[in-house]
Parts: C-alpha cells; structure tokens; sequence
C-alpha cells in the first residue's frame, strides 16, 4: 500500500479514513466493496487484480488436487487477509511496467470525509484532520508501525502461523527469551490456577486484588533478588514509571541522572517527577562522574541505568556505577528486564551474574556481599524470559512499602490475575534450578554471530545475547523484514526511528533455546539471500565509510559475559557436566573455534 501510495494520486490524497468509509460501501453492482469497484476500473490496480485472482484461482486447482480443501473452521477470521501479499507483489509488479507520473491517466478524485473539511467560523474543532496529519508525518519520516499478524504456536515453538493458519513461520525476534510462555510447569500450573481461581483479580490490590498467591510471588521476587521485599505491578513501564516518579517527588531536590539509551518508561518516570534531570552518555561513567562532582553532595541523587540495553545489546557497568553511588551519596535504580531469567546461576540478572561463583549456592543470609547488594532498586519483568506478563521492584521493606502506599500506578489499577502470578511463580522457581534454557541460549548466541560473522554482514558489537544486524535506513530495513517474511518464512521485526537513532536502523534477532540447527542454518541463508539481492552494506563497507553504531574499524567484538566459565559452572552445577547440555556445550564452542579460524 505504502509503495502504490507514491504512485496512484488517488491513494496518495485521500486519507485513510476515508478510504475505510468508501470500502463498506458499494458504488456499483459489481461488489459490495465501493473501494474494490474504482480499484477495477484503475489501469494499474485493476490489471494486477486480475493477474492475481487469475493465479489465485491456479493455485487453488493445484492445491485441491492434492489434497482436501481445510475445514471453514480452521481458517475463520483470517479470510480477509489472505492474499494481500500476492496482490501486494502484484501491484509493484504493474506500477514498475507502467512508471505512471503523478496524476497521469487516473479517473478518479480524492475522497474526504465531511469531517476532514477545514470548519468555517464558528464551526467544530476538525479533530479527525488532526489525527491524519499526525499519521502522515509518521508515514513521511518512515517511522509509522506495521503490525505484522503473528500467532505464536504453543506446542511448535519457535514457530508461529501468520493470519493464514496454513502459512507458518520461525519466529526469531521474540522477547519471550527462553520459551517459558509454553513450558510445561507454567502452563499446568496457570492451568489448574484458573480453574481453581478463576479468569480475573477482582479488582485492586486493595480492594479485593491481594491474594496468597501475589504475596508468595513477590517474597519470590525477593529472594531471587536477595532484597528484604519485592512490588508486583501490572508491567515494567509502569513499574519504571511510578517506582521513578513516586520516589523522585518524596525526595527533597532530587536529581536523577539517567543513561542517555534509558527505556522509554524509564524516562517517561522521570518526567512525571517533575524533578530536575541530568543525563550521562551511554556507559560513560567519567561522564556521570563529570556530573555528580556538580551536585551539592547534600542533595538526594537517584543513578537510573539499564543492564542488557535491549536494541543495541549493550551491558551496563554496574560495579563503576555503583562505586560512584556510593562515593557521592546517590542511589541505584537499576532496571534487568532484559536480563532476569537469562543472567546469573539463578536468572537474577547481570547483577547476579557479575559474582557468578558466589552466587551460584549463596543462600538468602549469607555475609558475603556482592554487586547484587549494592544496587539499592531493582526493577524487572515477568513478561520476557519468564513467559507471562507482569513487572516488579525489588529493594528495602521501606523503599517498597512507600512505593505501595503512594504511587498511583500501583494504587489504582486491576491486580494481575492469579493464574498469572501462579504461573510467574511458578517459572521464576524453575528457571532458578535449570540452567539448561540459559545455556541453550547462550550457545545459539554465540554460534549465529560467528556465522553472521563469517559472511561479514554487520553485527552490532555486544556482550549479550542480542544480535542487532546493522542496516541503516528505515525504508530498506523494512522491506527486509518484509522479504524474510514473504519469501523465506522468517520473522525478524525491522526497527526503526524513534526506538533507535536515524541512520542505526536495524533487524533485531533474539535466538532462543528453541531454534534448531536447521532453523539457524535458514535464517543464515536467508540474510545472505536478502543481502545480496538488495546490494546491502557488509560489515567492511560500513567501517570503510566511517561506521555506524558500533560497526566502526578497530571495533573489538566483545566476549560474551556468558564465559566459557559461567557455562561449564552451570552445567556441573546440576550434574550435567558430560550430559547433553555438556554435549551441547562442547559441540557449539567447537563450531565457534572452526568458524573464528576461517575468519
């Protein structure tokens, strides 16, 4: 539609709400579509309409012939969108051969609502115009957001059907880090929960929202963190978003300093506080340290970073950050969604993980005092490597009990259901015993770098488990995504502006423990294909021409803060040592080894 756009005046002047009005109507007898009716009569349009129910009406020949046709069940609600792709193709295919200049040959006028016209004196406001302008400069600047009709497939995992239920395929850009949305234990667990418990909280956590079952899900949170208590809210964003606000507004003066690559709930949470913000550049602690020397040291001071910045893969230093707390009297507010379940012996994140071998059989009292417990918050979610929904802090009884007495993004709102907090219970104590999902994880990390490596298309540098490929405009990024989807059955997001910079867009891949060897070595291909076919930038041209967002010449790749180390820990740790996630692990540093000697 966006390409057709720039050619057909038509579609390119007439907004799309009144593109949606002219389709649930007639201007013919032809159809009961008036939009279908005028695309007929289109040169263009109309041609490669019937080019496609021509070769639609092919296939289905074909595909009858071979086998039964599906049950009407199986592919109710999803009749409507089922050839826009091939109409889609097809459309490019006759505005190529026709290269119409604007306006030429089209017999229609643009349509507008009567809403859309500019109101005379003394007439409404003309607020539906001022949507579409907002819409369109989102078109404009490329940055508007497809929606692509994705179902994933609980028992194919990583696999998923698009809005055919015939058409699969893999997905490899889920948040849903380790699969735990389809494991067993959670699922029975949130199973026998909701029939015990029913669909829904009930209301707020204070008034009919608390049950035994969100205070055993935060005295897990708790201890996870190893922090005296823990805040379940509905989500991360709003977990950030009143934890910061709340706190900033009950501290006397308060400044915060916020990492410049900060989540947008971070900062939108420090614009509600209304408080005065000082901001360091990515991972630069001279810079932070420039900054606090400026403060009054009396004043209160809340550091706000990340640990896995979850579009660039980077990892924040939370020892030096933490060390300059402590040096100029400032706080912590540490966010780990990106890294709890995957991070540490025991899935409490980077903090966990940065003392590794002490916390591997640390218990709740121990003396031993460890980065974890120099961060003063905690935040995280229950909705990425844990598999459900949901977001949390961790931190002091006190720190705690005041964010539950004032901050209105926990006060006023629905309590997660009990089926929910069961099931996050439930896969916070698994992940807490298997490192299997975490290995697994990390080995798929490891080896599709080396191999995207090897075929120097530009990987972002990261320690993480993060692969962002580098493209670098928003248009080209896109149609990327599209071609793996449409031609390869593979589903990688593109994003763009505003999530990262201009000129940084990128494919953002997550590999899981659920990608197979096979799965890999297609998407390999399949970006190899994609990159060839579209001439686009290799790892030696971005550095030749000066660099982006990391791919720049002398860049190191950093090593994996997952170690080679970490890994052995953990597979010995539950006797698995030359079992099959020994076997895996061995297999894969081998494969790494032979792939860095062909470099």
């Amino acid at each position: 539609m966006e390409f057709a756009a720039k050619a057909c005046p038509f579609l390119r002047n007439s907004t799309p709400s009144a593109l949606r009005s002219l389709s649930q109507k007639s201007v013919a007898a032809k159809s009961s579509n008036g939009l279908v009716d005028m695309a007929q009569q289109c040169p263009v349009m109309g041609k490669a309409m019937t080019i496609q129910a021509s070769a639609g009406a092919r296939r289905h020949f074909s595909a009858t012939a071979a086998k039964s046709k599906p049950a009407k069940s199986q592919v109710s609600g999803y009749a409507a969108a089922l050839s826009s792709n091939d109409i889609k193709a097809s459309v490019q295919h006759e505005l190529h051969k026709a290269n119409p200049a604007p306006g030429a040959a089209c017999p229609f006028k643009p349509v507008a609502p009567v809403s859309h016209v500019a109101p005379a004196s003394g007439k409404t406001f003309d607020y539906e115009g001022v949507y579409e302008d907002e819409l369109q400069k989102k078109h404009q600047d490329k940055s508007y957001r497809f929606f692509n009709n994705i179902n994933r497939l609980a028992q194919k995992f990583p696999r998923a059907h698009t809005a055919k239920i015939q058409d699969e395929v893999t997905v490899w850009c889920s948040n849903d880090y380790l699969g735990m949305s389809k494991n067993p234990v959670v699922v029975e667990t949130m199973k026998a929960t909701l029939s015990k418990y029913g669909a829904g909280a009930g209301g707020t956590r204070n008034i009919a929202g608390n049950g035994a079952l969100h205070l055993e899900l935060e005295e897990e949170l708790a201890s996870l963190h190893h922090k005296p208590a823990a805040l379940v809210f509905s989500s991360c964003y709003v977990a950030n978003d009143a934890t910061l606000s709340t706190l900033a507004q009950k501290l006397p003066n308060c400044v915060i300093l916020s990492d410049a690559m900060n989540h947008a709930s971070m900062i939108q949470g420090i614009k509600h506080s209304g408080v005065k913000k000082m901001i360091f550049r990515h991972n630069d602690t001279a810079h932070l340290e420039e900054l606090l020397q400026t403060l009054d040291p009396s004043i209160p001071k809340i550091i706000a970073f990340e640990t896995v910045y979850s579009m660039s893969g980077t990892i924040g230093k939370v020892n030096d950050i933490c060390r300059l707390a402590k040096k100029y009297g400032a706080i912590t507010f540490l966010d780990e969604v990106h890294a709890v379940g995957m991070y540490g012996p025991h899935g409490g994140g980077v903090a966990e993980h940065l003392d590794f071998a002490d916390n591997l059989n640390r218990p709740m009292a121990s003396p031993v005092e460890t980065v974890m417990d120099q961060v003063d918050i905690i935040s995280g979610t229950l909705g990425k490597a844990f598999g459900v929904v949901g977001g949390y802090i961790a931190g002091s009884a006190a720190l705690v009990d005041m964010i539950r007495s004032y901050a209105p993004g926990f006060i006023f709102t629905t309590s997660l259901p009990p089926a929910i907090v069961a099931g996050a219970t439930a896969s916070i104590r698994y992940l807490r015993n298997s490192p299997h999902e975490r290995i697994g994880q990390q080995t798929n990390t490891r080896d599709l770098k080396a191999q995207l490596a090897a075929l120097d298309i530009p990987v972002v540098p990261n320690p993480s488990h993060i692969v962002p490929v580098l493209v670098g405009d928003a248009e080209i990024c896109k149609a990327a995504s599209d071609e793996l989807l449409r031609s390869h059955d593979i589903y990688v997001q593109s994003i763009n502006y505003p999530t990262v910079p201009r000129g940084e867009e990128r494919l953002r891949i997550t590999p899981t423990p659920g990608h197979t060897e096979e799965m890999m070595a297609h998407l390999v291909r399949s970006l190899e294909s994609v990159w060839q076919r579209n001439g686009l930038k290799r790892t030696a041209e971005w550095k030749a021409t000066g660099g982006r967002a990391g791919v720049v010449e002398g860049a190191v790749d950093p090593a994996p803060i997952w170690a080679d180390a970490h890994l052995t820990l953990s597979a010995e740790a539950v006797g698995v040592g030359k079992g099959p996630v020994g076997q895996l692990l061995s297999e894969t540093l081998a494969r790494q080894v032979s792939a860095s000697a062909q470099l």
